[in-house]
């Protein structure tokens, strides 16, 4: 069964009273209802994520600046949100539900959290409205627990997943591959295992062939066995921020290739939906929505 973390706290209003880009993430689901591509049986409730599980990506000291709330003025003004117990509580919800996805990804396949995507925090900070980074702590956690060995890190959205790479910059077990825009945020940009940098206006064609070759190299020479996607739909033409000139078709063939490749080697994908900017906020919810439908046709799950 198709497994979707969501919680109520994923919506909360965090900056200047206003909801936007959190909208999306009380309208992907209901969108998801709407249309019958899943039912309510398919989503999951995350709990608080553990402290514990937080240290094995962050560095301590900054992970308990964030708790008690005593974070740096300068570090809070870095991540751009006002901190909050319910900021903190709410990116602890996102990482549970990330962890909690890739269980379930083990299981059935494939596995998505309403929100997550938060690459841009590195170990001993946050930027970019990201406190905590859902995908590298779960990362941290199935090596732990030795549930997975070798884990890929495939980061598609518009800006480089900087934090993750900083993260995991001496670590053999996890690969992180970023294609993202070359002259987009953030401007200082970590090193990958594997950048791919965009210029300005990259088309479909273009992007996907550079997509294509990349997955192919990555899968036949890392050999992952557990995946994680972190879909951000920032890609679109339509992203106010993007600079890329990806159609909804485009996005949605970018997915298609990643779950494909994930399907036919038989590994297990968490999918984060990462950013997303559109003018129009039926934009964004379509083109999540659309990655859903693709995992769902791909793995035969509902």
């Amino acid at each position: 069964m198709l497994k979707i973390a969501f919680h109520p706290a994923y919506i909360h209003p965090v900056r200047d009273g206003h909801r936007f880009p959190m909208e999306k993430y009380e309208l992907i689901p209901a969108q998801l209802l709407y249309e019958g591509v899943v039912e309510k049986r398919n989503f999951y409730t995350p709990d608080l994520g553990k402290k514990e599980d937080i240290l094995l990506a962050h560095d301590e000291q900054y992970v308990n600046a964030i708790f008690d709330l005593t974070l740096d003025p300068k570090m809070i003004r870095r991540i751009g949100f006002p901190l909050s117990r319910a900021l903190v509580d709410r990116e602890r919800y996102l990482v549970d539900g990330t962890i909690k996805g890739c269980l379930f990804a083990r299981k059935h396949g494939v596995a998505f959290n309403v929100a997550g995507g938060t690459h841009h925090a590195g170990s001993n900070y946050g930027e970019g409205f990201c406190l905590f980074n859902d995908q590298a702590i779960a990362s941290c956690y199935l090596l732990k627990n030795n549930l997975a060995s070798r884990i890929l890190i495939i980061d598609l959205d518009v800006h480089q997943g900087n934090g993750t790479a900083e993260i995991f910059k001496n670590t053999s077990s996890v690969f992180t591959l970023s294609m993202h825009g070359a002259k987009n945020y953030p401007f200082i940009k970590e090193i990958s295992d594997l950048d791919v940098a965009l210029p300005d206006d990259t088309e479909n064609e273009e992007y996907l062939f550079l997509l294509k070759k990349t997955l192919e190299d990555v899968f036949q020479k890392f050999r992952p066995d557990f995946v994680f996607y972190q879909a951000g739909v920032d890609v679109l033409e339509s992203d106010k921020l993007g600079r890329l000139k990806l159609t909804a078709a485009g996005c949605s063939e970018r997915d298609k290739l990643v779950f494909n490749f994930c399907f036919n080697e038989d590994i297990p994908v968490q999918v984060s939906m990462g950013g997303g900017y559109s003018v129009h906020i039926k934009d964004i919810v379509n083109a999540h929505v659309a990655t859903f439908k693709t995992a769902i046709e791909i793995f035969s799950i509902s």
